[in-house]
């Protein structure tokens, strides 16, 4: 749609969902997954992680699930590695597993507490780290790079950050890459922890563009812990132009959460299925099938053994003018009642049904008696246009 920015949706399901998630999850179900969120439009989709099963006993089995999968083409299909061990695994899987550019960056936690509990480092640790990842992109002929903050709005140990605290550590890393000589050409935002308010997230970005107009890629990893995320996305696009692009993480079903942040699995993501009914509403299309979307969310639940957090999955999208509810349906009460929008009439026989006439509506095409033309005398299109004005 004109006068937004570029969306780049990611599927994080099989990696953030899965690693807060039941460690016996089996590899098969996970392939099952995996191939089902394939078939959906997804264009970018991470398959998991390649990390220590000490610590993360859910990617143990991560090799299993690549060499198990049917890579669907033109599915972009990337895993997370955070060290020389971890990018050697991965290599072994590229492809299907897309050896894409790795754009060289630095990256600090705005919390000490957070970083030492989620890395092991302290941020002074980080920040010192920070000038030997510049030499080494310079010596490698490194011609842009990222900056970026963890833990960006705000902290369960430490509290809120404010612009200022956000914009001196951005300084502080676009000064050595500016020093390099080696622009910097994106901005990661990383909210592990849920503290994302819309107005604090529009502001920062405007006051990027301001400081660095040069700048027009970003990336927003938030989380829902709050339920303010969706909002924040939102947010994002009016900050952003047409010009600019934006990478937005989501998970089906809201699937996620952090076990090092304090709230576990009360850490979800944007649930993908809102997050394109999101989107699709607001005239940015995705490419994406939320009816088949939608089916594989309720085939993680059953997998996952419990509900999961999303709203789309359980309501559905908003009906058109194609599929809009029957006017004499039942009552609707429990949430296996609400999935008519896919699965018909079937599951609400039996539902309470107290209208003992047929309702019809000048409002709706399918009431021929109402006249000539179906609504009063009216044409379906005209009948539309008189939907839209009340």
């Amino acid at each position: 749609m004109s006068g937004y920015p570029k969306v780049i949706l990611t599927e994080e399901g099989m990696r953030e969902g899965m690693q807060i998630e039941d460690a016996e999850i089996s590899v098969e179900h996970k392939i099952e997954l995996l191939d089902l969120l394939s078939e959906t439009g997804l264009q970018n989709i991470v398959v998991g992680s390649f990390v220590s099963p000490k610590w993360t006993p859910q990617m143990a089995r991560i090799e299993e699930v690549l060499r198990g999968f049917h890579p669907k083409p033109g599915v972009n299909y990337t895993a997370t590695a955070l060290n020389d061990k971890g990018l050697e695994r991965a290599r072994e899987f590229t492809p299907p597993l897309t050896a894409a550019r790795r754009k060289p960056g630095t990256m600090v936690h705005m919390c000490d507490v957070f970083a030492q509990r989620n890395t092991n480092r302290t941020q002074a640790q980080e920040i010192a780290a920070w000038p030997g990842i510049v030499e080494r992109a310079k010596a490698n002929g490194v011609t842009d790079a990222g900056i970026g903050l963890v833990a960006a709005w705000g902290s369960n140990w430490v509290g809120e950050f404010s612009h200022e605290q956000r914009m001196n550590m951005l300084r502080r890393q676009w000064q050595l890459w500016a020093d390099a000589g080696i622009p910097v050409t994106r901005i990661s935002f990383m909210d592990p922890m849920g503290w994302n308010m819309p107005g604090q997230v529009s502001r920062q970005l405007k006051l990027i563009k301001k400081q660095w107009p040069d700048i027009h890629e970003f990336w927003l990893h938030l989380h829902d812990t709050r339920g303010t995320a969706l909002a924040s996305s939102y947010a994002t696009l009016e900050a952003l132009g047409p010009e600019d692009s934006i990478k937005l993480d989501a998970s089906i079903g809201g699937m996620a959460g952090c076990p090092y942040c304090g709230n576990g699995r009360a850490a979800p993501l944007v649930a993908t299925e809102d997050m394109v009914n999101f989107l699709e509403e607001s005239g940015i299309p995705t490419g994406v099938d939320l009816e088949k979307l939608v089916q594989v969310v309720w085939r993680a639940e059953e997998i996952v053994g419990h509900p999961l957090y999303g709203h789309v999955s359980k309501a559905g999208p908003r009906p058109h003018f194609g599929d809009l509810y029957p006017m004499d349906m039942p009552f609707i009460e429990t949430l296996d009642e609400a999935k008519h929008f896919i699965e018909g009439s079937s599951v609400d026989e039996g539902c309470m049904s107290p209208w003992k006439e047929p309702i019809r509506s000048w409002q709706r095409p399918e009431a021929p008696e109402h006249g000539p033309n179906g609504q009063n005398g009216h044409s379906p299109a005209e009948a539309k246009e008189a939907v839209a004005a009340c």
